[in-house]
């Protein structure tokens, strides 16, 4: 008892340290893109580089192996290209909170309808805290509430379905390091493909690559690799609905270190997301999922 206690809890430490990596990963696109300090194209080409460089020298220095040999895996490589293009795209204009509510109200909402199509069945606690916490993001979208642009938003909105995707791909792996290497490797003939698309567009600034690298090799690299760590002790529901704690972490990280509002209509949002949260998160609903999978 006292061992799945530990593990329960090491499992929710190692979660909370991914939330703030997710958050992270927000706060240094926009500090980057708001200001133009770097193009988007740019932006995403240095990251998933930086991503696959880090995720390499980890994987050299923890396999014995002398050679890493690399599978296919274009369902995971293509909805991370496709999730961290349209972010950075995104993170132009729209503000770092929004932007992570609609990004992460996007993940629920593909996972569970990913998670109901393979035949996962919802109670009615969990059909409310779905409802309360889709309330929450279907409120923020109302043009009266937000200021975020169209286009923004519908960018962020496949950025998030991209990563459900992503999320989804993860949650059989046995692997999580050399999956989440697998997948930002296979990214790169997509980085190639761009570069060349945006040749003669580029625009860099010191800050713009630094914060670029960063995202690439510290929250996305890392934070990836234990996100698909832990996401075998979730369902698919559970792994969906605990994402919507990143937009929290993102919205005081865009007040402190970007100089965003914290909003009356954030916060309502924010709230009704977290809402559902709680309804749909439980410790027994934990402990089964881990009898589960030993």
């Amino acid at each position: 008892m006292a061992s799945d206690s530990l593990n329960f809890f090491k499992v929710i430490a190692l979660t909370l340290i991914t939330l703030i990596a997710f958050a992270g990963n927000s706060v240094f696109c926009r500090l980057a893109l708001k200001d133009n300090l770097i193009d988007p194209m740019s932006y995403t080409s240095i990251r998933l580089t930086a991503g696959a460089f880090v995720l390499y020298f980890i994987m050299r220095i923890t396999t014995k192996k002398k050679s890493i040999v690399l599978k296919k895996s274009w369902t995971g490589a293509v909805s991370l290209f496709i999730y961290a293009i349209t972010l950075s795209y995104a993170y132009q204009s729209v503000e770092t909170g929004i932007g992570a509510v609609i990004l992460f109200g996007a993940v629920q909402l593909t996972i569970i309808i990913f998670g109901l199509v393979d035949g996962r069945k919802l109670n009615n606690r969990e059909w409310l805290g779905a409802m309360i916490a889709f309330l929450g993001f279907v409120y923020l979208l109302d043009p009266n509430a937000s200021s975020a642009s169209i286009l923004g938003i519908s960018l962020m909105a496949i950025s998030g379905v991209a990563w459900g995707i992503y999320t989804i791909s993860g949650l059989k792996g046995t692997q999580p390091l050399f999956q989440t290497y697998q997948n930002f490797v296979w990214t790169l003939p997509m980085v190639v493909i761009i570069l060349l698309m945006n040749n003669g567009n580029e625009k860099f600034s010191y800050e713009g690559v630094f914060y670029a690298i960063m995202s690439g090799g510290i929250t996305s690299a890392l934070g990836y690799a234990i996100w698909y760590k832990t996401m075998k002790y979730y369902s698919h529901i559970q792994a969906a609905v605990v994402q919507l704690f990143v937009p929290i972490v993102a919205s005081f990280g865009g007040v402190m270190l970007v100089s965003e509002p914290l909003t009356t209509e954030l916060a309502i949002s924010s709230l009704l997301i977290l809402g559902g949260s709680f309804l749909l998160i439980q410790k027994k609903e934990y402990e089964n999922l881990t009898s589960q999978s030993r």
